[in-house]
């Protein structure tokens, strides 16, 4: 049997990484007191409700509840994948607009920033930064608003350039047109999350060692190759972590802009999952099947996050975990 003294020990051993984590604790308390109100938004409206995705298994009824409510299994998901005939419609518009978003939206801050990052008047720079940062602090709804008004047939400022300068005979229905849909969508968020998405990479490349391009000039390299071997190496590592979690949100497009854009006219191009589990879920009282439809989409986008991050471990030392 083992003696006291060694018990003693194995116990001292065991509590100090209990006393470790109460001094850091105690230690940083500021910072953690920081965190707490991000904690709380998260376990309070993210992970509290997830005990209500149960209801996509179920013929769900206000009346009874959720634990009283008929089990139906995957009736709900049968019934969306087989038996609707909008579903293959919202899927395919859904994996377009985000596959569109992920090629021009996307690349577009890096751009910018490498742009901006070769300005060599400060205060040319900052207006340009100001300038393009101005339209994140605006509402969905006013945007919406500032681009019906622009593209209006009457009185939009695009069809006046349209017909005025380049002599179109008559205006352009763009808003009821489905043709039009996905690069109206595209273009606006380019327009309004352009240069506050730029922030991120011009805090990477403001953490390059200016000897770095002192000693490629020394060695020949013109803004090109300074560009390509110094800048964006000094980049990739926060793209790729913000690939990663847009890929996550492949399926999540920006369904507020969509609902205020779009109208049945152009349902065949505009109409995507979140609209639609909006359409069914809060109009048509269905919780139970926008239920199903919402928990299908979070599940691909938990593989992809899972897919993306793997690979980008694989192929280079960045990842989320």
């Amino acid at each position: 049997m083992p003696d006291s003294s060694s018990l003693v020990k194995q116990g001292a051993l065991a509590a100090q990484p209990r006393i470790m984590v109460f001094r850091r604790l105690r230690k940083d308390k500021a910072l953690y007191l920081m965190l707490l109100p991000g904690l709380l938004f998260y376990i309070v409206f993210k992970y509290m409700p997830m005990y209500g995705v149960v209801i996509a298994f179920q013929d769900f009824s206000i009346g009874k509840g959720i634990w009283n409510s008929e089990w139906v299994g995957l009736k709900h998901f049968e019934n969306f994948f087989l038996h609707n005939p909008y579903a293959w419609r919202v899927i395919r518009n859904t994996i377009l607009i985000s596959v569109y978003e992920l090629l021009f939206s996307f690349p577009a801050p890096i751009v910018l920033a490498l742009l901006l990052n070769e300005l060599k008047c400060m205060m040319f720079k900052r207006v340009v930064q100001t300038i393009s940062y101005m339209p994140h602090f605006l509402s969905t709804v006013v945007i919406v608003g500032m681009v019906v008004n622009f593209l209006s047939p009457s009185t939009g400022i695009i069809n006046h350039f349209l017909m005025e300068v380049l002599g179109f005979e008559k205006p352009i229905m763009f808003l009821a047109e489905p043709g039009w849909f996905r690069t109206i969508f595209i273009s606006s968020g380019i327009w309004s999350q352009i240069g506050w998405g730029t922030i991120l990479y011009l805090a990477a490349i403001a953490g390059v060692d200016p000897t770095l391009y002192e000693a490629a000039k020394m060695d020949g390299a013109n803004r090109w190759q300074q560009m390509r071997h110094i800048t964006l190496v000094a980049m990739f590592p926060i793209t790729v972590i913000l690939l990663i979690l847009n890929l996550g949100s492949l399926l999540e497009v920006g369904y507020q802009k969509v609902i205020l854009l779009y109208n049945p006219a152009i349902y065949e191009t505009a109409d995507v999952i979140n609209s639609f589990v909006y359409r069914r879920g809060l109009i048509g009282a269905d919780f139970s099947f926008a239920t199903a439809v919402g928990l299908f989409q979070s599940a691909v986008g938990f593989v992809l996050v899972f897919s993306a991050n793997k690979l980008a471990g694989r192929f280079s030392s960045t990842s989320l975990w």
